[in-house]
């Protein structure tokens, strides 16, 4: 059955489920219209925004542990994944258009040849050693004898492969699938977890070592354009928390942490950053230094900021865990060279085993969502999104995802950190 066939006939049930998701409190799809000016004609934060010389944000109130958020993994909840994707219209009318997205289209598929990733071809490893997680394991998924992608199990034994990532791909009947396991090809060939699929298929392994050394690096890398400079002040005022937290949960964990900033072509700068260190003071020094500014329209250099987190920070192939918050509040630049730039980042960070977490700011629309959640799916991470429960910051419109908890900025991300680390 064809891939177009399996679309039409999904796509009633998928919608169906969408209204019921979609119908939940505090569930539902806003719309983003227009695109974010970073800053006014005067160089001052636009309307709205804070100014990021005031640690306030312009409210006289303290940000520390304020920022409220939610978090949605696509790869635990595949069928209410599988049903976005599903989702397109009969005669695929809805588009995009300039990048804003319209309320009531009916259409999540429409981000798939947008961004160019596709994630119908999943194959979901799980690798035990002794019936625990075996950690640190690089897999390779090889099809007709030729690697189509590589990923490295994380302290939880599991990793993700994907076929035709970036491209329309309906898998050959006679395809032969294998699984390679720090070199060595395994008898049992894997199933795939396709968007129809009811739930994710985890292809089980036995092996005999993992990675057992109690190490971890974690970067953050942060949009810095102007209308940042909430998000800015947040890790200003929570980092050292976050980390003594960590520190607390995770005693016995060598932890280093890097931090990268970037904004635009023609702005002050593009990328700097600072590399890991295990001293947190340092990094909280350095996330002191920084403020929002810049931009001016809405994409800015996410491509750059990704190519530069692979090559100015000098990751620890042997880490435990690898993690990169991601905190930004608009989309990469589209055109073909910048999507070649990502999808090649994407392949490098999910094959040294480095998870992406986005977390999504206030301005990010329909179009940046999916973008984020691409990152995320294709390298094992997970969603998160600020929410206006806490009234800090502008308005961040309601993700197109399912029932989640309302949290705390700072407690979410140390309590996936200490889930990525344990």
């Amino acid at each position: 059955m064809t891939m177009k066939k399996i679309f039409n006939l999904v796509a009633i049930a998928a919608s169906a489920a969408m209204v019921f998701a979609c119908s939940a409190e505090g569930l539902g799809d806003a719309e983003y219209y227009g695109a974010k000016g970073d800053m006014d004609s005067a160089g001052m934060p636009a309307e709205g925004l804070s100014d990021p010389s005031d640690p306030s944000g312009g409210n006289n109130d303290s940000r520390a542990g304020r920022v409220t958020a939610g978090e949605w993994n696509d790869l635990d909840n595949w069928q209410f994944w599988g049903n976005l994707m599903l989702s397109q219209g009969e005669d695929d009318a809805s588009k995009i258009e300039d990048g804003e997205y319209y309320e009531g289209n009916g259409s999540f598929y429409q981000y798939c040849p947008y961004w160019k990733f596709y994630t119908n071809n999943r194959v979901a490893v799980n690798v035990t050693n002794g019936g625990a997680p075996a950690a640190g394991v690089k897999v390779v998924l090889k099809m007709d004898g030729k690697p189509v992608w590589s990923a490295v199990t994380d302290n939880l034994g599991q990793a993700n492969c994907w076929i035709g990532l970036y491209e329309e791909t309906t898998l050959p009947e006679t395809a032969v699938l294998t699984v390679s396991l720090d070199g060595k090809d395994q008898a049992e060939a894997p199933e795939v977890t396709g968007w129809a699929s009811e739930q994710t298929i985890y292809n089980t392994y036995e092996v005999s070592k993992s990675v057992t050394e109690r190490k971890a690096d974690i970067a953050f890398i942060v949009d810095a354009t102007g209308s940042m400079g909430d998000e800015i002040d947040f890790l200003k005022s929570d980092l050292i928390d976050i980390f003594k937290k960590v520190k607390n949960l995770q005693s016995g964990t060598d932890i280093r942490v890097a931090a990268l900033f970037y904004r635009d072509e023609g702005d002050a700068y593009v990328t700097k950053s600072k590399n890991f260190t295990s001293d947190i003071s340092k990094i909280s020094s350095y996330v002191d230094e920084q403020s929002a500014s810049g931009g001016g329209d809405y994409p800015e250099a996410v491509h750059t900021a990704l190519e530069k987190g692979l090559q100015d920070l000098s990751w620890d192939e042997s880490a435990r865990s690898k993690i990169v918050f991601m905190l930004l509040d608009a989309p990469a630049h589209h055109n073909d060279n910048v999507i070649k730039s990502l999808q090649s980042s994407i392949e490098a960070y999910a094959k040294a085993g480095i998870k992406i977490i986005p977390v999504a700011a206030s301005g990010v629309d329909k179009n940046t969502e999916f973008m984020l959640r691409f990152f995320a799916v294709s390298t094992s991470g997970t969603y998160v999104f600020l929410t206006n429960d806490s009234g800090i910051g502008g308005d961040h419109i309601q993700a197109s995802v399912g029932e989640y908890e309302v949290e705390l900025l700072n407690e979410l991300i140390v309590r996936l950190i200490d889930k990525y680390l344990d």
